[in-house]
């Protein structure tokens, strides 16, 4: 099946460096909630192709500014959303990517860390085997992990004891790292802005041959999403197990020396393993798989943010530009990005002490709850107008801007240092605010909208979840997206019954793991 290749990428568009050896450093600090971040796309990714991809493809856009564009009219919210993008692509993306994979040849060859920038790597599970062979199997780990402390600790602190909940997914909801309420709802609302509305993901599913594709691509790559529990997040327990000195140090000096950050290394958790266990030759293997995939994910996500910016912002103010003009301006935004993300390299370096898939997670809290609660409201309530979407997107970026801003004017301190942040900052988890900015949103834009005129019959027409036709609105050039313009919206009854009844399939494979593991 042609969704194979789709799901595929679904997938591995997600689990770059970053995110990879950022999962498996979350791993090695907090335990098993991790994997919660995971298996909650399994809801949203089955939403990806039962609820927003058929409203995308009956309003025949190419990009979500696009979409926010037709939907609303005028230019602003349309310019805001693409600038947005490109900028999450900075913090979040890209230079996680970069700076994850200068770790992994950093542990592995020693290199400096922005020499070895050049050398982009990600993912793979090689070592995996050989991590339980090491541990003792599953039934050890939890014993050996709540073992796992570093001979060189902080007096009168207990930043050095494993978490206690670590086996738990579902912890505390005030004390907790990951409280429960943020990783339902808070989430939901960030896997829905990343699955649902990110250009990087959709304009995958936006090729697919038909909606049969489509609903087979998100199920395959949710079925994948089930496996970074046993090839990420249980390794970073592993490692962290194995190497308390290294991946579990908590004295700055301590782990200056190990990675060269004063706040913590468990983002060394994947390679510190695969430098111990892997013999020569799979190592040199291991870094050519990563490199390769690094540099997929990175061209997928550099491809998506041209576009947004020649599409959405070039073509604007050069509207008669050529082929050749928004080829070169597509890879010159490209090297800026590049670029920024590198400068970017050392104050992500620091943040979150220093948990790279928190700090992702953390960033995307302040930034992508307004378009999801944008986007959700533009989708399914008809009456949301411009006001009400454009007012509600510029408080919430304030909102989320001044949080972020705090957030790294009062980074968390490392260990036995006295925390002066405002109570604000400590008290409210990232997740939790995530919540409380979306519900802020959505108010605003329903107060604003039902001030103001409702949306024309062609701000509606065809771009709702109520008024969405099998065809696609207008036909979209060739040279933009092929393979959009020649869709079937055909469904046999065969592959429609069997995405139905592998997204049941899902569902309940996903409520078991979720109860077994609470």
């Amino acid at each position: 099946m042609a969704w194979w290749p789709i799901g595929a990428s679904l997938f591995a568009s997600s689990e770059g460096s970053g995110l990879f050896i950022g999962l498996a450093g979350t791993g090695a600090a907090g335990g098993i909630a991790v994997t919660g971040f995971e298996w909650n796309a399994t809801y949203v990714l089955l939403a990806l192709a039962w609820v927003f991809v058929p409203v995308y493809i009956s309003s025949g856009i190419v990009t979500m500014p696009e979409y926010l564009g037709r939907r609303f009219g005028g230019e602003r919210i349309r310019t805001y959303l693409a600038v947005l993008s490109l900028m999450l692509s900075v913090f979040t993306k890209i230079s996680t990517d970069l700076y994850s994979g200068a770790l992994f040849v950093q542990v592995c060859l020693g290199w400096n860390l922005y020499l070895s920038t050049v050398l982009m790597l990600v993912v793979t599970a090689l070592y995996t085997i050989a991590a339980f062979n090491k541990i003792g199997g599953y039934g050890n780990l939890e014993r050996v992990y709540s073992m796992a402390t570093p001979s060189k600790i902080i007096p009168n602190s207990t930043c050095h004891l494993p978490r206690q909940d670590a086996m738990h997914l579902f912890r505390n909801a005030v004390s907790g790292d990951l409280p429960w309420p943020g990783m339902t709802l808070g989430l939901t609302i960030l896997a829905t802005w990343y699955w649902c509305t990110d250009q990087v993901i959709v304009q995958r599913s936006l090729s697919a041959k038909n909606m049969s594709h489509v609903k087979g691509a998100s199920i395959l790559a949710a079925y994948l999403k089930m496996l970074p529990f046993i090839f990420i997040v249980l390794p970073g327990m592993i490692s962290r197990a194995l190497y308390p000195d290294s991946v579990g140090c908590v004295d700055p000096e301590e782990c200056v020396r190990v990675c060269g950050a004063e706040v913590g290394c468990s983002n060394i958790a994947f390679p510190k393993l695969v430098i111990e266990l892997m013999p020569s030759g799979l190592r040199g293997l291991m870094i050519a798989v990563m490199m390769a995939a690094l540099m997929s994910s990175l061209t997928s996500i550099f491809n998506s943010s041209s576009t947004l910016f020649t599409m959405d912002i070039w073509k604007k103010y050069r509207p008669r530009a050529s082929e050749k003009e928004l080829l070169l301006v597509g890879r010159i935004v490209t090297v800026i990005l590049i670029v920024v993300s590198v400068v970017w390299i050392p104050i992500l370096q620091s943040a979150n002490s220093g948990q790279l898939y928190v700090y992702i997670q953390s960033v995307t809290s302040y930034l992508a709850p307004p378009v999801t609660a944008v986007f959700t409201l533009a989708i399914f309530w008809k009456r949301t107008n411009e006001q009400g979407a454009f007012w509600g997107l510029m408080v919430g970026l304030v909102v989320g801007t001044c949080r972020m801003v705090l957030e790294f004017a009062f980074p968390p301190l490392r260990c036995g240092v006295v925390d002066t942040a405002p109570a604000v900052l400590r008290s409210v988890h990232y997740l939790h605010f995530a919540i409380l900015l979306c519900g802020l949103t959505a108010i605003v834009v329903t107060i604003v909208s039902l001030l103001t005129p409702p949306p024309s019959h062609e701000q509606v027409c065809n771009l709702t979840w109520w008024t969405i036709t099998e065809e696609p609105q207008r036909e979209i050039p060739l040279q933009k997206v092929s393979s959009v313009s020649h869709r079937s919206p055909q469904e046999s009854v065969f592959w429609s019954r069997f995405c139905c009844f592998n997204a049941l399939l899902l569902i309940s494979i996903n409520v078991f793991l979720y109860a077994y593991f609470a």
